[in-house]
């Protein structure tokens, strides 16, 4: 997203030649009678119109407001290293980007037009880090469109290839993430399900599906697993019943949150967060900003009270101890609180602490998870599933590297401040360090960035290698 120069108008220029033929009239008459000075006229005439020419035609690429934002990247001239050999289905667009032309409608809870802008990242951010670098990487990002960045991201990759005889992974870039969120109040389950549906009768039609009976296939979803796992007992949530079907329980299926006792072919990728790198500056420049923050609290929450006696239970143990603690920074997030939708303000607590709790949100996972990781800040869990038994390709196996572990029934969980005092500053600073290592691995880089520029593995890359060597030991 380089932002071109402001040029003069049209009139403007105008005006300032007619002003400078006039001052020097005699003179130009004298340079008409000079055939050499009428060749290099000429000659710097055509090279000025050339490079006009190329400035209109081909104008650098800006981050812009509106849905139509969402075109193919230009593929990058990076390297790949011959593990992974990606074909993308160029599907039908019913499944992907015409979806987006009912933007407004795609989430019954609010209109994702601004989100699903530049290729899923949404509004560029002001007033963050790092904006006086060539491009800004701060987006307001929603929490459940990691499927459109991903798309953005393999199409604009260098392991991506044309000829699906030399591919080893077969991505199907279906957009069901924003298809299901869009018919949650569908009573009617066969309408709910159409789609889904449609797409596994197209991909069963085609020969490179037919090679391995769809193992080496895999799909890419930016909400939970149970959004489309669809059961027959409990009440009805609106999710469809796509991880259900047969055909693609044969695939591999990347989701933000994957089931731990029924997904074996599930596989969690980070929620993305606001933080789009395009260069490898931009990355080592803000782990750098992480390790030399200043963090005067020992703990922080960020949160709204849930209802339920289970999600309850813990998330107002965690207020009320954070609330009688003066070593703890609590953002609540009930009533609407406009800060907790400014990312500006998320970051900035996490940013002063040492220590973030991660209490269960709706379902295991939280996007805060991520957020706190990008900012430095140690995560303290309260159930393995949060993370523990998610996000395996992305984390290290020795989860107290990384993080904090309080069983949510535990004796430990009422008392977090005193658990959290009695680490050493040692420990703390190596499992800080170790963090903020974390960052490149879990961070959605810019999809225009060119590979070559990056200089780091992001989530994609790490999701790929991993995808393709459980391919290699699959068939």
């Amino acid at each position: 997203m380089l932002l071109s120069k402001k040029q003069p108008s049209a009139a403007a220029t105008q005006w300032i030649e007619k002003v400078k033929y006039h001052k020097n009239r005699d003179s130009y008459f004298k340079f008409l009678g000079n055939p050499h000075l009428r060749y290099t006229a000429f000659l710097l005439v055509f090279l000025s119109l050339w490079f006009l020419l190329q400035v209109l035609w081909f104008p650098p690429t800006k981050p812009t407001q509106t849905k139509f934002s969402i075109t193919t990247p230009k593929p990058s001239a990076g390297k790949c290293n011959g593990n992974v050999a990606v074909y993308v289905y160029n599907l039908p667009e019913e499944f992907n980007l015409g979806l987006l032309d009912d933007c407004s409608h795609l989430n019954i809870y609010t209109n994702m037009c601004p989100h699903v802008a530049n290729h899923g990242l949404g509004q560029p951010l002001d007033n963050m880090d790092l904006q006086s670098s060539d491009s800004n990487p701060w987006f307001a990002t929603h929490q459940f469109i990691a499927e459109m960045i991903f798309h953005a991201r393999v199409d604009n990759h260098p392991c991506r290839t044309w000829d699906p005889s030399k591919a080893n992974l077969f991505y199907v870039p279906f957009y069901g993430g924003l298809h299901v969120s869009s018919n949650f109040r569908e009573p009617n389950h066969a309408i709910r399900d159409a789609l889904a549906v449609k797409l596994v009768d197209y991909l069963q039609a085609q020969p490179t599906w037919r090679k391995n009976n769809g193992k080496d296939h895999f799909l890419a979803l930016g909400r939970t697993s149970w959004d489309f796992m669809r059961t027959d007992s409990g009440p009805d949530f609106g999710a469809s019943c796509l991880l259900n079907l047969p055909c693609v329980k044969n695939m591999s299926v990347l989701t933000v949150e994957r089931n731990p006792w029924k997904g074996s072919n599930q596989h969690g990728i980070p929620y993305p967060s606001y933080f789009h790198p395009s260069t490898s500056d931009q990355m080592m420049t803000w782990q750098n900003m992480m390790r030399q923050s200043n963090r005067p609290y020992l703990f922080s929450f960020i949160g709204a009270p849930r209802k339920g006696v289970g999600k309850a239970a813990i998330r107002d143990e965690m207020i009320k101890q954070c609330m009688e603690s003066t070593q703890c920074k609590i953002l609540k997030c009930d009533h609407g609180n406009p800060k907790c939708y400014n990312p500006s303000e998320i970051l900035k607590v996490m940013r002063e602490s040492r220590f973030c709790l991660q209490a269960p949100g709706d379902s295991f996972t939280r996007r805060s998870t991520f957020d706190a990781i990008l900012s430095g800040c140690i995560p303290v869990f309260f159930s393995r599933h949060t993370a523990y038994t998610q996000y395996s390709w992305f984390l290290p196996e020795e989860a107290s590297k990384y993080s904090v572990y309080m069983d949510e029934q535990s004796e430990e969980s009422k008392r977090i401040e005193e658990v959290l005092m009695k680490i050493p500053k040692e420990e703390v600073d190596t499992m800080r360090a170790t963090v903020i290592d974390m960052i490149p691995r879990l961070t959605y880089a810019h999809p225009n960035a060119s590979h070559s520029d990056v200089g780091f593995e992001d989530a994609v890359d790490v999701a790929l290698q991993a995808l393709a060597q459980h391919v290699r030991d699959k068939i």
